[in-house]
């Protein structure tokens, strides 16, 4: 259990959040929501006893262990997979034990350590491992390259594969989707639902936050609060919230104007003077209760693009890669104002070769490119926040597009962007990855283009300016063509998704959910690959095999099966009681004896589901272990 007692923390002057309470049990997945700045990686820094409170107690039981995503990759020679199992700590110094016991021939400790070895997995260290950075997207090729061969966002994700190899009792992630794409923020949403410890986690993927948590902490005005639920359940119960603090809001301006009409007219009478200040006192008594806060920072829009004609782009049998590796061949695309295109494929597949093909960054081996005259695009990719620049000021960016504008008027659009005030004249060096994204995007929605080419233009952005986004591109009037793997933006504004796979460009038929379906077929179809490429048998000697497997794991299979109805059954019960606890009249004096058999009931339940799901991922590791 975490708990958090009327805790307080500053920056320098300003109060980050104080007076807040809440507790996190064990096995829970909690995420942190609140603006850029509200204080979500401080209370990691807490967690991670880097930092101290200004007020109240943080406590948490000792010697549990915390797993975290360093910030920072040595620029080691050693391999990559060896890096990956160096988050095992506890296995690390086991084996360092063992090595020193060889070294004195200590036969008895010897045989010590191999059976804690034995006990905590030691020895499929290697294939977890393995299995960690094949889904985080490393090849196997790729697992003994040495660590300092790798780009800076695949060494991100070799830290977020060693947090995740650590047997932690809890895991801190803050923005772990952030150098990832689809498929491995996919895969990663899997693996942190069966985890079987305490998540604490930084997000701003709603799908991601929705599928993975079943509370938030959401931080605003300066208060951090818990909500049972994911974000959309958080949201709703939010919205409620605001809806009766803005009523409640409204009645005390009302009492407070009547009040004050009173002390006006009658405090300079003797007769009325005693009343006037007992209601003046009664005033200073009032606890006031702030206005709902729910109005967004963001407030942009895209103007209709001046000419559009159609087509707007097209390629006719391009080939596009880099020297001579092709990775794309005979790709024939045809852009039309109003399509809203989006790109899905594993990585490495080509995505964002085919976005710089279109823009014209990047030129085809092969084929032809051809635009429109009155083409008129706005990219958007991430090597362009390092264009900016840095000693210069959002106002005079914005300036170099329109010499003939008024400082006025820029400074209003710069407002959309929340970009207020002094703001616009401050150096854009020391601003962060989401303030640079925010100002790329200003500059792009200026420029009023016609075709918008998106290369996951939601990192670094939080869940407000996401949301923006989205309502801005849902009413943009020219084409679109965008890879993310922020699935609720790809549902929120495209219509039309590309396969990009296989050497090939094709319409896919399906959703987001039919290729999440893809994405495990072609795994099961890669294996059979590999399976194929081994030694065969005879087809008798195989069925014998196969029967003989079938027969050894029924067991094992069984208890998955078991566990799963447990956790399915437990689930509901959980929800079920949560959505109950959430009515107010339950907390009335009449309701009081129901109260109490509730709480008992969700006692029980949560420790119910705890085991089911313990169970569950005991039974998957024994089945993962035998084939």
């Amino acid at each position: 259990m975490l708990n958090f007692k009327n805790i307080a923390l500053r920056r320098g002057a300003r109060v980050l959040f104080a007076n807040s309470s809440f507790t996190i049990h064990k096995g829970q997945k909690v995420g942190f929501t609140g603006a850029n700045g509200a204080g979500k990686s401080s209370l990691f820094a807490l967690v991670k006893n880097e930092l101290h409170l200004d007020e109240g107690d943080f406590s948490m039981p000792p010697n549990l262990e915390v797993a975290h995503v360093a910030q920072e990759t040595p620029p080691v020679t050693s391999s990559a997979i060896d890096y990956v199992i160096d988050g095992d700590q506890q296995l690390r110094e086991l084996q360092k034990q063992l090595a020193l016991a060889e070294q004195n021939d200590n036969g008895l400790k010897q045989a010590e350590y191999h059976a804690t070895l034995e006990v905590i997995g030691g020895y499929t260290a290697q294939a977890r491992a393995s299995r960690l950075m094949n889904g985080l997207g490393f090849t196997a090729d790729q697992e003994h390259n040495a660590v300092n061969s790798f780009s800076g966002g695949w060494r991100m994700r070799l830290n977020l594969a060693q947090a995740l190899m650590c047997r932690s009792d809890v895991l801190l992630l803050d923005e772990p989707t952030n150098h990832l794409d689809l498929d491995a923020v996919i895969w990663l949403q899997d693996w942190l639902c069966k985890y079987a410890g305490t998540l604490l986690l930084i997000s701003h993927d709603r799908d991601f936050l929705d599928t993975i948590t079943d509370h938030i902490v959401h931080i605003e005005q300066n208060k951090a609060e818990i909500y049972t639920g994911n974000y959309s359940a958080f949201e709703r119960m939010r919205a409620e919230k605001l809806s009766q603090q803005q009523s409640a809001y409204q009645k005390q301006q009302r009492e407070i104007a009547h009040i004050q009409s009173f002390v006006d007219r009658f405090k300079a009478q003797a007769t009325k003077a005693r009343q006037a200040q007992s209601r003046i006192k009664a005033l200073e008594r009032m606890e006031l209760i702030a206005m709902a806060h729910v109005d967004s920072p963001f407030d942009f829009s895209f103007a209709k693009p001046e000419k559009m004609p159609n087509p707007l782009l097209s390629l006719d049998k391009v080939d596009i890669g880099y020297g001579l590796n092709c990775v794309i061949k005979q790709a024939s695309i045809s852009i039309s104002p109003g399509d809203r295109i989006g790109l899905l494929g594993p990585n490495g597949a080509g995505k964002s070769s085919l976005i710089k093909v279109l823009a014209g960054d990047m030129l085809s081996l092969s084929g032809k490119r051809q635009e429109a005259e009155a083409l008129k695009i706005g990219y958007f990719a991430q090597h362009q926040l390092e264009q900016l620049q840095l000693d210069e000021t959002p106002l005079w960016h914005l300036q170099q597009l329109n010499k003939q504008a008024t400082e006025k008027d820029l400074r209003n659009f710069l407002g959309g962007f929340d970009f207020q005030g002094d703001k616009v004249l401050d150096m854009v060096r020391p601003f962060s990855g989401g303030e640079k994204a925010r100002l790329v995007l200003a500059l792009l929605v200026y420029q009023n283009p016609n075709l918008l080419l998106l290369d996951e233009p939601t990192n670094h952005l939080d869940l407000e300016m996401r949301h923006a986004l989205s309502v801005a591109l849902q009413d943009y009037r020219g084409a679109i063509v965008v890879v993310s793997h922020d699935r609720h933006l790809l549902r929120s504004v495209t219509d039309q998704l590309l396969l990009v796979a296989g050497g090939k460009v094709h319409p896919f038929d399906g959703d987001l959910d039919d290729y999440r379906l893809w994405l495990t077929e072609q795994k099961k179809v890669d294996d059979k690959s590999d399976l194929e490429s081994a030694p065969t048998v005879s087809r008798k000697d195989q069925r014998k095999l196969d029967a003989e497997r079938r027969l050894k794991h029924k067991p094992l299979f069984d208890a998955l099966k078991k566990a799963e109805i447990a956790v399915e059954k437990y689930h509901n019960e959980q929800r079920q009681l949560e959505h109950e606890l959430a009515d107010p009249d339950i907390y009335d004096e009449s309701a009081k004896m129901l109260l109490k058999q509730l709480l008992e009931r969700k006692v029980k339940v949560d420790k119910a589901l705890d085991e089911a799901e313990m169970a569950w991922m005991e039974a998957e590791e024994k089945i993962e272990n035998a084939t």
